[in-house]
């Protein structure tokens, strides 16, 4: 590979850093108090639940899948871990218990979805959307009315802040990021990871354990999208039944338009951090123009437009390259021959 195809490549594939680059300057020339310090960190404190369901949805996408039960997974958990300890087990729960118990209802959801769909055969699709439907039909009825208060502990992730007046939740999200980048690129498990999604055939018979990655791609979703609760829980200072709601298919544009693919095999949790940022930021930047909620709404819907057709562009273009240095090597070859033979 050339060193120009190699540049090339690496722009296609941090695409999403361009993207955000001109949409703030473009933000901070015509959206008054934009480029504020204040407005920065919140855009990054409101972004934070996003990015733990666009980090979950990638890592779906990246093993070749799609997970739509996030967002329900985000109110069931913590809905569950506090009902236990506030109100099914006599003398409840202390919050250590109750945040470790929300993990692992997250990571079981996931574990659930990725069993039937790599050990029984169900379509992925079909799976999250009927656990999608489930889990908030559950939680309609489990979860009526909010449950306040919440013990300290269980929402300082979400509320609490820091020195600069900076969310904890910031921080927290970063070292997450931090750590799922170190795992996909520098381990075993990223490479078995990664390589499943890009050929799930060819890893099966290269001796990878693909059944096994895609249920922990479904588990680490699930998990994440149980931290993204207590994150949600923590800002409200609540659990209730419409926390997460409608937030799956912005999660899905977050991660296309961060490098995930639609055919899998693709994606970075750098990519998927710069999708996040560029949701929020086009979210705040609309509120402080003074946008009404509906074209809010229906931008959010061409977010999720545009992602698919930048998706189908960008692996176009990386054909076409690719194609390009396969002829230049050919030609070359040829010209090569002809020399020798003369």
């Amino acid at each position: 590979m050339s060193k120009k195809l190699h540049i090339q490549l690496h722009i296609l594939d941090n695409l999403i850093w361009v993207i955000v680059a001109v949409f703030f300057l473009l933000n901070a020339l015509i959206t008054p108090n934009f480029a504020t310090y204040g407005n920065l960190v919140n855009i990054l404190y409101h972004s934070a639940i996003m990015s733990m369901l666009v980090l979950g949805q990638g890592l779906a996408l990246i093993i070749g899948s799609l997970d739509l039960s996030l967002e329900s997974t985000l109110a069931f958990a913590p809905g569950i871990a506090m009902l236990l300890a506030t109100r099914w087990i006599p003398g409840g729960l202390d919050p250590v218990t109750a945040i470790i118990l929300t993990l692992a209802v997250g990571t079981l959801v996931g574990w659930f979805n990725g069993y039937c769909i790599a050990r029984i055969g169900v379509n992925p699709f079909l799976q999250s959307l009927s656990v999608l439907i489930m889990l908030r039909g559950l939680v309609l009825f489990l979860v009526p009315l909010s449950i306040f208060p919440l013990p300290k502990l269980y929402i300082f992730a979400g509320q609490a802040r820091m020195a600069g007046n900076i969310p904890v939740a910031i921080p927290i999200i970063l070292v997450i990021y931090l750590v799922f980048h170190i795992i996909l690129q520098y381990t075993t498990f990223g490479r078995n990871f990664m390589a499943t999604g890009g050929n799930s055939r060819a890893s099966f018979i290269a001796g990878i354990n693909t059944g096994r990655m895609v249920i922990a791609a479904f588990a680490l979703a699930g998990l994440l999208a149980a931290v993204a609760g207590l994150l949600a829980a923590g800002r409200q200072g609540s659990v209730s039944n419409s926390m997460g709601l409608n937030m799956v298919m912005l999660a899905f544009a977050g991660a296309i338009l961060g490098g995930c693919s639609l055919d899998g095999g693709k994606g970075t949790p750098l990519g998927m951090l710069g999708g996040t940022i560029l949701l929020g930021m086009i979210s705040n930047s609309l509120n402080l123009l003074g946008v009404g909620v509906t074209l809010v709404y229906a931008t959010e819907g061409a977010l999720i437009f545009v992602a698919i057709i930048i998706d189908r562009a960008r692996e176009k273009m990386r054909n076409h390259l690719l194609r390009q240095e396969q002829v230049k090597k050919l030609a070359l070859h040829e010209q090569r021959s002809v020399s020798a033979s003369v």
